[in-house]
């Protein structure tokens, strides 16, 4: 009789381990190709241009001197302060737009509110590049080429449907019970809104903007077409430098990393609260 616990335990154990296994296989899979473009930044030009590339090539700075421009070129600084710009002001402007929305839809739902959801998100379903010529010609009408206040419309009214389907997810979670307790003690919406809803759903909020500030970081079609010099984000100075001419996998790589950090750092920051807030739901 005990022969058979001892042998479903013994089979549990290793399904365990077996899991946690192909977990580590498939991040160490994930991982690789960044620390193979971390290793190569630290390469000149030459070794990294190698087929097959050498692992045991001499390291050098090289590479982020020229991004920072110290060989003469364009300084990376206001195209990073552009896209920190842009990608702050439009996930606040986006949480700001959605946190009430979400609230109506699943505190206080509307009639027919799955309709509502679904013409959200029915929104993301068309490609980007069929907006860009109407875009492009309002935003040179208007005077708004080149324009950083543009990139941060465009990308508020791009994250928000999505955001609000996240968070309409997340505030669907919070009771009921305290919230009329705060409308019994005279609580209106916005003080319901930021000292009772916000703090009950905040792992959720902050995987929403997390969300959204990488979709703003990395966002590159409009930000190459509507802007120039002025309004230039790091996207697309990172472009410039992929010439038909000349080596330049070193400094490409060194310049994807400096630009990635960014998102790095608020992934790190705020994973525990990411991973909390992508699990809101998931148990019933």
């Amino acid at each position: 009789m005990t022969a058979v616990p001892r042998r479903n335990g013994l089979s549990a154990v290793l399904r365990h381990n077996g899991l946690g296994l192909v977990a580590w296989l498939a991040g160490i899979v994930f991982f690789l190709p960044i620390a193979w473009m971390a290793l190569t930044s630290f390469h000149s030009e030459s070794d990294a241009a190698t087929n097959p590339p050498s692992l045991t090539a001499s390291l050098t700075l090289d590479g982020y001197r020229e991004f920072f421009g110290s060989g003469g070129g364009a300084s990376p600084w206001p195209a990073l302060v552009n896209s920190t710009v842009a990608s702050v002001v439009s996930t606040v402007c986006v949480l700001l737009l959605a946190l009430p929305a979400a609230y109506a839809l699943s505190i206080r739902p509307v009639k027919k509110w799955t309709d509502v959801l679904f013409f959200f998100l029915s929104t993301k379903m068309l490609p980007a590049v069929a907006g860009l010529l109407p875009i492009y010609l309002f935003a040179k009408n208007t005077g708004m080429l080149d324009n950083i206040w543009l990139l941060v419309i465009l990308y508020t009214s791009m994250n928000l449907p999505i955001a609000v389907w996240m968070m309409q997810s997340f505030l669907a979670e919070v009771p009921v019970a305290v919230i009329e307790a705060a409308r019994v003690d005279g609580a209106r919406l916005p003080t319901i809104l930021a000292r009772v809803v916000a703090p009950i759903a905040l792992p959720g909020i902050a995987a929403t903007a997390l969300i959204c500030f990488i979709f703003s970081w990395n966002e590159l079609l409009f930000a190459r077409v509507l802007t120039g010099v002025v309004a230039e984000t790091a996207p697309v100075f990172l472009t410039g430098f992929i010439t038909s001419q000349g080596l330049f996998l070193a400094k490409v790589c060194a310049a994807s990393l400096v630009i990635s950090l960014p998102v790095l750092a608020a992934g790190f920051a705020a994973q525990d609260k990411l991973v909390q807030g992508l699990s809101l739901g998931a148990v019933k």
